[in-house]
């Protein structure tokens, strides 16, 4: 079920959202879609994976019919508290630390497997039956089955109220049809006997039923589906966990100037016209105007620029950015709910509660499976006993069509491919969050990049030198690195480091900083001048026709370049960039051959970003972007109607990953990019992104596989116990090799391998 956000509502009076308890699969949040749409002014859309539904509705419409619609569908509904604190209620909620909520499904998991391993031994190890074997087993799956198994009864007598059929009515039905004719053979057959053995025959004959039991069957069948019940929703538990690394993004407190005094303030007491100090390598507070001072801003996180802004009296600054330089007055003019952070919190929400939900392929299956199996059932009782085959020969081939319909393997199809795909994908450096996203990566056809810290390294680098007639590189690199090294400027110390990979700097004297301009110092008896051209010629130095087109040149790029001059001439030009890494070109032509399309996406200028594209073979370059537009841009590549996958890194990128159809965020970028996305890549290497992609296809393609198996098996078997013929250990034994299949499947995904190309 595709879940819109709440800009896909049709307008109404009112706009509410609420979370859903008690949702198993995505046909529950359908059920309740429809039911709330069947309201008059009311517009849902519910999204499983995130659990929450949101309302547009008409003011005749009370918010207390829309939870009491919920609940008497079966399910929980709550309106979120509304939040004091900024940014806004639903993020301000969202950003609360969740409870441990999935302790009690924890415990019923590890309960559950603790107690079925003896009884799944003894029904598989002949030499392990002793005496009373059948009677202990019996004892410790009775638990499994009805307190492990709990959760899927429950939500089995939910949907059988609405006349639904799922994964849950499935293992409801096959586990007590298993467990209930162990029982009926226990005490009122023969499988009780002292000395009862279940030895392995391959014959087919018509059978009774009274010396088998299934209690292996029953309680391993609830503890695989438990577990991966459990995986499941540790997975969607993280959806908050975009918003509060955003948060936590901003500054805790700050200086404010009152009556002449620093005063340090949590930052939730600003108001707007307030005065604050930004100290180097403090993080603005808020978003605000500068009064006094002059300082470099890293901004590249939350905007994009991956060149550091040199701000000054007059010039806006955006909270959360890293005051690189000197010290700043900054006077706030939007506080809480309004900061451009707050805004991108939204956009983030906002994204991830319009994500569509992929429906489990096991759900989708079981809607048609399960009732034709329980009318195949029914039917067989009923032959049977028309046909004069007895009461007792006929409920024993009636039962045994529900217990050979409810696959073991299909406990372990989803589980075990997806533990040993992103296990694998672990070892590659590849996180996949879970099964959600497989689906996706299969049908994307557009991979849209970030730049600054995707495709590029994210840090500026020396990545040019022009020299004037008559200098040497060494020696300009040598003068001009040791004045550079002395300045905290982000441009000064890209200058120092790749100077210093040429030798040794000299000690310098006499240094100097020039606010917005560059630095003076003294380097070996030389005056030395680093800056913009104007900062030279204010001391009277010219460049030369070959550093000004050097200068044009590097302009034309994007690039910054920094003039250097000593002892009254100009001695040459360094160029500074945002350089794209070694594997970015070899990454996109990777990305083409899976048959994705790639887009180049960034907040910086349009001559940076066309550079950058050519040098790595992006034709389509989108630059100059806001982070609240760069969403839009995700929004309009869907409504073109392609399945779009995002690359990112900074904070600006998470609204846009949590958008996109795949979002594939950079391990080395922010705690906000990781939670918002899909598939995170730890070594920050691009090529990764292809490879995650392949893996991901391969890991669907291995699920589906096992899903198709794990059914065969069974329904290959369906005709014998029609007929009566099904003998017990033939059942089992198909169980133990569906299973193994399944297991040996999931496993070939160990022998993935990267593109080391």
């Amino acid at each position: 079920m595709n879940a819109g956000s709440a800009s896909d509502l049709p307008r109404a009076a009112n706009q509410i959202e609420l979370a859903i308890t008690g949702m198993t699969c995505a046909s529950c949040a359908s059920r309740i879609e429809k039911r709330l749409n069947k309201l008059d002014g009311v517009a849902a859309s519910v999204n499983y994976a995130t659990e929450k539904a949101t309302v547009a509705y008409d003011d005749v419409v009370a918010v207390d019919d829309l939870v009491a619609t919920v609940h008497r569908l079966g399910y929980q509904a709550r309106v979120p508290t509304p939040a004091s604190a900024p940014p806004t209620a639903g993020a301000a909620a969202a950003a609360e630390p969740p409870s441990d909520d999935l302790r009690p499904m924890r415990d019923r998991l590890v309960i559950s497997a603790v107690l079925s391993v003896p009884v799944i031994a003894f029904a598989m190890i002949p030499p392990l039956q002793f005496t009373y074997w059948q009677w202990l087993s019996l004892t410790l799956a009775a638990p499994v089955v009805v307190y492990g198994g709990w959760p899927f009864h429950r939500a089995t007598w939910a949907n059988l109220r609405h006349g639904a059929a799922t994964m849950d009515t499935l293992v409801t039905v096959g586990t007590l049809a298993a467990f209930g004719w162990s029982v009926w053979a226990l005490f009122l057959g023969t499988a009780g006997q002292p000395g009862m053995r279940h030895e392995f025959a391959f014959a087919v004959q018509r059978t009774d039923g009274a010396a088998n039991i299934y209690f292996e069957a029953a309680a391993g069948i609830t503890v695989f589906l438990l577990a991966g019940r459990y995986f499941e929703h540790r997975s969607r538990r993280r959806a908050g966990a975009a918003l509060r690394a955003l948060l936590e993004l901003g500054a805790k407190d700050v200086a404010v100037l009152r009556g002449g005094q620093e005063t340090r303030i949590p930052v939730d007491q600003l108001v707007v016209g307030d005065r604050f100090v930004v100290r180097p390598g403090e993080k603005i507070a808020t978003d605000g105007q500068v009064e006094d001072g002059a300082s470099a801003v890293d901004a590249a996180m939350v905007t994009g620029e991956s060149v550091p802004v040199e701000v000054g009296p007059g010039d806006p600054v955006v909270g959360a950015c890293v005051n690189a330089g000197g010290r700043l007055v900054v006077r706030a003019t939007r506080v809480g709910a309004d900061t451009q952070l707050a805004q991108m919190a939204r956009l983030v929400e906002q994204a991830q509660t319009g994500k569509a939900a992929a429906q489990r392929l096991a759900d989708r299956i079981s809607a048609v499976f399960v009732p034709i199996v329980i009318v195949l059932s029914a039917a067989t009782l009923g032959f049977w006993i028309g046909a004069g085959g007895g009461v007792a020969a006929a409920f024993t081939a009636a039962v045994a069509v529900l217990i050979i319909a409810c696959p073991c393997a299909l406990g372990l199809a989803t589980p075990t491919a997806l533990l040993v795909g992103t296990g694998r994908g672990a070892q590659l450096g590849i996180l996949i969050k879970g099964p959600e996203v497989l689906e996706s990566t299969r049908r994307v056809d557009t991979v849209v990049l970030d730049k600054t810290g995707t495709v590029t390294t994210g840090r500026m680098a020396l990545v040019d030198v022009a020299t004037a007639d008559g200098v040497e590189r060494g020696e300009l690199l040598r003068l001009a690195g040791a004045a550079e090294h002395a300045s905290e400027h982000p441009i000064a110390q890209a200058i120092a480091a790749g100077a210093a990979e040429a030798g040794e700097l000299p000690a310098v004297t006499g240094f100097a900083n020039v606010e917005g301009l560059g630095v003076t110092a003294t380097v070996d008896g030389h005056a030395v001048v680093v800056g913009r051209a104007r900062l030279l010629e204010e001391r009277g130095i010219t460049l030369p026709p070959r550093l000004t087109g050097a200068l044009a040149a590097a302009q034309e790029r994007g690039h910054t370049a920094v003039a250097v001059g000593w002892d009254g001439r100009a001695r040459g030009l360094l160029v500074v960039a945002d350089a794209v890494k070694e594997s970015s070109a070899a990454a996109i032509a990777r990305l083409r051959e899976l048959g994705l399309t790639p887009i180049l996406l960034t907040g910086d200028n349009a001559a940076v970003a066309r550079t950058v594209g050519a040098a790595v073979g992006i034709d389509e370059v989108i630059a100059e972007v806001l982070p609240q537009d760069k969403v839009d841009v995700i929004r309009r590549l869907q409504g073109e109607g392609r399945v779009v996958a995002m690359v990112g890194d900074g904070v600006n990128d998470a609204a846009a990953l949590a958008q996109a159809d795949l979002g594939l965020a950079m391990g080395t970028g922010t705690d906000v990019a990781i939670e918002a996305s899909d598939l995170t890549l730890v070594r920050g290497d691009l090529r990764a992104a292809g490879d995650a992609i392949r893996l991901a296809r391969r890991t669907l393609r291995t699920i589906k596989g096992n899903l198709f198996w794990a059914f065969a098996y069974n329904v290959v078997a369906l005709p014998l116990a029609v007929a009566g013929l099904l003998n017990p250990m033939i059942a089992g034994a198909a169980m133990a090799l569906s299973s193994v299949f399944v297991v040996s499947n999931s496993l070939r995904l160990r022998r993935f391998r990267a593109d080391l190309r």
